[in-house]
């Protein structure tokens, strides 16, 4: 039994959840660890991880068809878990590919569109990208300033999207734009004549993914490029549900990999004759780590299994993106300083893990966007309108 599971959390889960968890939990172990702290250091991904990550069956896993594992929302959850254990680029790949771009596909695409490219994308052969966020449009994307103007049978396609994970590296990106009818969803496929993209270089955090801006300049597009059942902001809203469904889990696992190393290091680390593990102080530091993770954890299954029947809600998926990602981030500091100085180098993960949980606090939704949304559950008050 893993020492940190203190509440037997995996005895809640079935014999088919257990066997994808350590599935992908021996893939990170072979394929990631050995080599995330030079992709962090390098800031670089590795595009071909993307057929490793196919042929598991993990991209996509929680939808039906087009090559896709249709697994529950748990298994997905733990996959997220496991992977966001090795890395948040990862985590966060695998998620705006499964979650976002193929999601859209999946949901609002035509028959051509879901045959044309979720085989290929669940395979890691194609990769998406979701071009949501702008320069100036980040929580309000309701007042996006990308357009899509009808020209004859065409779409008119102009605008630019930043903060997009895969966006320079991606075959096709799911855009949102303002139309005349409102906002509606275009698939773009990279070498479309006017779209370009570029890597936002110099980041601090999320060194081990990709992120990049989109630039549309008058991009024309047949109407075969519309997603068609996406009509309003609540088609993109619903594709940024599952993913920040994927981050409650991943948060968790971030986590879970800093409190092992810090552990690991503390009964290894001697002082004053013994290990610093043994002194009352840092086991008061472990002991609030693995209550608050194992809490995380348990919320984050919770809301697996509501998701599995059909029940969660919004609010919900807020109370757990907020709640899990500010708790790893408190556990990846409070173990960096376990750590000592050897916690500020890539020899240890907890601060890699801390960068990286900075992004994912703000991104899919802010910590104070979240916060408003439970406020609202709570008072009937929207404070952000």
């Amino acid at each position: 039994m893993d020492a940190l599971d203190l509440l037997d959390i995996d005895g809640l889960l079935t014999g088919e959840e257990r066997q994808i968890q350590e599935t992908v939990a021996r893939f990170v172990a072979d394929h990631v660890r050995p080599h995330v702290a030079d992709w962090f250091e390098e800031g670089t991904f590795p595009r071909d991880l993307a057929p490793e990550l196919g042929r598991l069956g993990l991209l996509g896993m929680h939808l039906d068809g087009y090559g896709c594992a249709g697994t529950g929302a748990v298994a997905y959850g733990l996959a997220c878990l496991e992977l966001e254990a090795g890395d948040s680029g990862l985590r966060s790949f695998a998620s705006v590919q499964g979650s976002l771009a193929m999601f859209s596909i999946h949901r609002y695409g035509s028959e051509e569109q879901r045959q044309e490219w979720l085989p290929r994308m669940a395979a890691g052969e194609a990769i998406g990208c979701f071009g949501l966020t702008e320069p100036d449009v980040g929580s309000d994307p309701a007042n996006m300033r990308t357009r899509a103007v009808r020209d004859g049978d065409d779409w008119i396609l102009t605008g630019t999207k930043m903060w997009i994970t895969n966006g320079s590296i991606a075959d096709v990106a799911t855009v949102w734009a303002q139309t005349e009818n409102g906002i509606r969803g275009f698939l773009v496929p990279r070498g479309t004549p006017g779209f370009t993209s570029r890597t936002i270089k110099r980041k601090l955090s999320l060194r081990a993914s990709v992120t990049g801006e989109l630039h549309f300049d008058g991009v024309r597009l047949p109407s075969s490029a519309r997603l068609p059942g996406a009509r309003g902001l609540g088609a993109p809203l619903s594709c940024l549900g599952e993913a920040r469904f994927g981050i409650v889990f991943g948060a968790a696992g971030a986590a879970r990999d800093s409190l092992r190393a810090a552990l690991d290091y503390a009964n290894t680390r001697e002082q004053f004759g013994r290990p610093i593990a043994a002194f009352q102080l840092t086991q008061e530091k472990l002991a609030d780590m693995a209550v608050d993770l194992n809490t995380a954890t348990l919320l984050a299954v919770h809301l697996g299994r509501l998701k599995e029947a059909g029940r969660v809600q919004p609010h919900q998926i807020s109370v757990g993106k907020l709640n899990n990602v500010r708790t790893a981030l408190a556990i990846a500091r409070e173990c960096r300083t376990i750590l000592g100085g050897s916690g500020i180098t890539l020899d240890y993960s907890p601060l890699r893990h801390a960068n990286n949980l900075e992004s994912v606090l703000t991104y899919e939704g802010t910590s104070e966007i979240h916060t408003l949304v439970i406020g609202q559950k709570l008072t009937g008050h929207a404070a952000y309108r």
